[in-house]
């Protein structure tokens, strides 16, 4: 296994934490020098790749009318742009192994009405699924899924997503009783360890099957279905 993100610091701490075999390979998914340079050394640290999953993502709280030409770049830079040079970086050693592919997606670009304030970002996720739809057509030899993610609080320390980082909490008060009434905000998370039980399940799935849509839900409290 290959841990690949920017900071190399962390990388090193969650590849020990996995255990013997897991390579730390720093990779700035922004540039491509640096996603090819990650994905070939990766591939020789394991002597081949044969699954793939894209995770990065960020997600900018504004709405639309505030959200400026930079910030539409660098969304679609990390959350669908970055996805392409990964992804046709690792395409030889996919072919070759007749791997799989997943990308983490999000309800709110296929399943829910979008959600105010979050429409950069659900625009993106829009644009990655479709991306995921063509790399499957021209690469069908290799398992393309899309992994639809609901609610999901993420991991702790340093697993711990920072997708709200930057958020201005004042507009998230202002925008949350919206969600609230839309129906948008399920009152449930996935726990981050089943997430993962699923993208595992997804990536030892045999050659002989497509899974080209995988929906993970929150499942609702007991109190909720009272």
């Amino acid at each position: 296994m290959a841990l690949l993100a920017r900071r190399k610091t962390r990388l090193d701490a969650a590849a020990e934490e996995a255990g013997p075999g897991a390579l730390a390979v720093a990779c700035d998914v922004t540039d491509e020098t640096s996603c090819r340079s990650a994905i070939d050394e990766a591939a020789r640290g394991l002597g081949g790749i044969d699954a793939l999953v894209y995770t990065p993502a960020v997600g900018p709280l504004a709405r639309l009318v505030d959200v400026d030409t930079d910030t539409w770049r660098r969304v679609f830079d990390t959350n669908v742009t970055g996805a392409a040079r990964v992804t046709a970086a690792a395409i030889p050693h996919l072919d070759e192994s007749a791997g799989t592919a997943a990308f983490l997606s999000s309800v709110s670009a296929s399943l829910t009405p979008p959600w105010p304030g979050l429409g950069a970002y659900i625009v993106s996720k829009a644009a990655l699924d479709k991306l995921v739809e063509a790399w499957r057509v021209e690469h069908p030899a290799i398992g393309f899924t899309r992994l639809v993610v609901g609610d999901c609080g993420g991991g702790e320390g340093d697993s711990r997503t920072e997708f709200i980082e930057e958020w201005d909490l004042d507009l998230a008060a202002e925008l949350a009783p919206a969600w609230l009434e839309r129906g948008l905000l399920s009152g449930s998370m996935i726990a981050v360890d089943d997430l993962v039980s699923v993208v595992d399940a997804v990536l030892r799935a045999g050659a002989s099957l497509s899974m080209p849509s995988v929906t993970v839900a929150p499942r609702p409290k007991p109190e909720e279905q009272a």
